[in-house]
């Protein structure tokens, strides 16, 4: 799968199912210290997330989506082991009971 700078909410859930069946973790990470409801986020701790296996994706989110996406190539010098993206629209768009069915379940 490739992977791109930038994700909707959507593709954050879609992709965390898929590379989750590749054993490749999603990590969504608050650089505001404002954890999104109703989803597991990791506060941006450097140490904490080098705990991670390599190859992990680590989507990083703040109010809108602008600043984090400006800072990408940055998390992408500082954790050159792992995946960096950028949740597009950043904690301002994210709907929190936005969920994915599977096909059988339409």
């Amino acid at each position: 799968m490739e992977i791109k700078d930038e994700w909707t909410q959507e593709e954050f859930l879609k992709n965390k199912k898929a590379l989750a069946k590749e054993g490749v973790d999603v990590v969504l990470i608050d650089t505001i210290l404002s954890p999104i409801e109703k989803a597991n986020t990791l506060t941006y701790n450097p140490y904490e997330m080098k705990k991670y296996p390599k190859g992990s994706v680590f989507v990083f989110y703040c109010d809108t989506g602008k600043a984090t996406k400006e800072r990408l190539p940055e998390y992408k010098e500082k954790f050159p082991e792992y995946n960096c993206v950028s949740l597009k629209g950043g904690r301002g768009y994210w709907r929190v009971n936005m969920q994915l069915l599977d096909e059988d379940d339409k």
